[in-house]
């Protein structure tokens, strides 16, 4: 067991995470408290403990420096809580992924195997703009279980803007660290690294979600409420960092 630090930290994945759909719900820190992984704790906003539906296209993927066949361009849709983590005088920001819905199976393998992270394969499609430089507008990501296609859309509002610090946009999308739970106790700690998201407010945000059939139906009332807050993300390219066990 060591503390990760930033210089042992090389680069595993890169690639791009584009016209992203963040769907926010504010909910109870005990529906959350069995999935913090172990040296890190709940993060919260004044008091507020958030769970969030998120999808986008991952593009240009590169695993190790290199691009696999039909693996470089695909969607992704996953639940998300927030934690936190001190080391020394630093409090790191991060996720935690309860599911991650790909339709690509490489990925899925290398993920889970690298990071024992939450991939599952499933059949996925989207509507939104192939150009990484075309505004969003109106993007919708679905996914099938089975009583169907679960969807996420979003309408982009108000915006663009850069999140001001301190803000709830910001608590929410400048995340630079990952956390995983592993099979056999403990947990690893990845970087996150991207530039800061231009984002739109979304002026309305659709959720179809048949939670009990892919998150557990403890996230069942949830996900068929309504959504707290919704953003839209311009994204940008990215680098993950290789897992790092953490003390």
């Amino acid at each position: 067991m060591f503390a990760a630090t930033h210089s042992s930290m090389a680069t595993f994945v890169e690639a791009e995470w584009r016209h992203l759909v963040m769907a926010h719900y504010r909910v109870d820190a005990a529906l959350l408290a069995p999935f913090v992984p172990d040296g890190t704790e709940l993060d919260d906003l004044n008091g507020s403990v958030f769970l969030s539906l998120v999808g986008f296209r991952f593009l240009r993927t590169r695993v190790l420096g290199v691009s696999v066949p039909f693996h470089r361009n695909f969607d992704e849709i996953n639940l998300r809580l927030y934690v936190r983590r001190t080391v020394g005088g630093e409090t790191r920001r991060g996720v935690v992924f309860i599911k991650e819905v790909v339709s690509a199976p490489g990925v899925a393998f290398a993920a889970n195997l690298a990071y024992n992270e939450k991939y599952e394969i499933r059949r996925t499609r989207s509507r939104v703009p192939r150009r990484a430089d075309t505004p969003p507008r109106l993007l919708t990501y679905e996914w099938k279980t089975r009583s169907g296609w679960n969807r996420l859309r979003a309408e982009a509002g108000d915006g663009p803007f850069i999140a001001a610090p301190n803000s709830r946009e910001h608590f929410l999308t400048d995340r630079p660290w990952g956390y995983t739970a592993q099979r056999k106790g403990g947990t690893v700690e990845y970087r996150v690294q991207h530039p800061p998201w231009r984002l739109w407010r979304a002026r309305q945000a659709d959720v179809r979600c048949y939670a009990a059939e892919v998150y557990g139906p403890e996230f069942e009332p949830v996900l068929s409420g309504d959504v707290y807050d919704a953003v839209i993300a311009e994204g940008s390219p990215i680098t993950i960092s290789t897992p790092a066990r953490i003390a």
